[in-house]
């Protein structure tokens, strides 16, 4: 039976076996979603929030090899443009995210057309600069609201949901649909001509130029992607706040993004789902260990257990926590097949 199973799934085209199980875990995540307090609902769209804002890491860095340090500042374009158009358009807010997906992504073919020039330092402090002087500009233009920011409201559920559907569950289904569509984009792009194309320039940029491959041009379209799933990882977190302001995106969270990249695993998108929950969840266990501490340390105890958490990472599993697994139970599976 299994076998007869496994065979017909194998039949199923590659690309309609990603849509179905995407289909399914999106069923399983709306009925997790009525089963769980709200605020674990919540933290389910933060994670949602930062799986996306990882996956554009891992397309720039894990395939496209180009180091980005300012990733924080195209999600605050993407939150600041997804405001704009709400509140000045007053379009609804899926189209507000769409947009805010296409004005990050033109920004960073901007940056990607500096970054084709750049490479290694000169690239992570390129964008490091960015991302510094990116968010100050708010306060330089009255449009968008200077440091009191501008409003970000999604709306209530539709009423067919019915009264009991809280706002937090509707922001949880918002989040997770835009996750499940961009795991299913970024799925496609990094199985087919691009992510082949990416991961030849990541491994030898003259070896790929030598077989006809347009470096730099492929470096600008790998920017551009990436920036344009930051931007809606940008609007997901201002969603998640009702707010977009400049303080919301420090250049803390360039770093925080980073580190799960790593932490999860650079090159795979499972990496990008346990980067994220490690982003989530190290709050929570900072919390538990400082009761009774002093304000000092329950301020600083989080960034202390995510850099201790990366250098462990970096030491053990240089590809992350996704590689190591990837790795046991490629070792497990043999180990089964020896046996029989």
């Amino acid at each position: 039976m299994r076998e007869r199973f496994a065979l017909n799934w194998l039949r199923i085209p590659s690309g309609m076996r990603r849509a179905l199980l995407l289909v399914l875990v999106g069923w399983g995540l709306l009925l997790i979603s009525d089963r769980i307090s709200e605020f674990r609902v919540y933290q389910g769209a933060s994670v949602a929030t930062y799986f996306v804002a990882i996956v554009s890491i891992v397309l720039l860095t894990g395939y496209s090899g180009q180091v980005s340090l300012g990733h924080g500042a195209l999600l605050a374009i993407g939150g600041y443009s997804a405001a704009l158009v709400m509140q000045n358009l007053h379009w609804p807010f899926w189209i507000a995210f769409f947009a805010a997906v296409f004005v990050a992504a033109l920004v960073g073919a901007l940056l990607g057309v500096a970054a084709a020039r750049l490479s290694g330092p000169y690239l992570a402090g390129t964008t490091l600069a960015f991302a510094v002087g990116l968010p100050s500009l708010a306060n330089q233009f009255s449009f968008l609201g200077g440091e009191q920011g501008l409003p970000f409201d999604i709306g209530v559920a539709p009423s067919r949901f019915g009264e009991n559907f809280s706002p937090y569950k509707w922001l949880f289904w918002i989040s997770a649909l835009f996750a499940l569509f961009a795991v299913w984009l970024a799925a496609n792009l990094l199985r087919g001509r691009y992510g082949r194309i990416w991961r030849a320039v990541r491994s030898d940029e003259t070896a790929a130029a030598l077989s006809g491959v347009n470096v730099a041009r492929s470096k600008v379209l790998a920017f551009t992607v990436s920036a344009g799933f930051a931007g809606l990882a940008g609007a997901l977190l201002c969603a998640t706040v009702s707010l977009v302001t400049p303080g919301g995106f420090p250049l803390s969270l360039s770093f925080a993004i980073l580190t799960g990249a790593v932490i999860g695993g650079v090159r795979s998108l499972v990496g990008a789902v346990i980067g994220a929950f490690t982003l989530v969840i190290l709050p929570m266990v900072a919390d538990a260990i400082a009761q009774g501490a002093s304000d000092a340390v329950s301020t600083n105890l989080p960034a202390v257990l995510t850099g201790v958490l990366l250098i462990a990472t970096i030491v053990i599993s240089p590809g992350g926590i996704a590689e190591s697994l990837s790795h046991l139970g490629r070792k497990i599976a043999l180990r089964r097949q020896k046996r029989i």
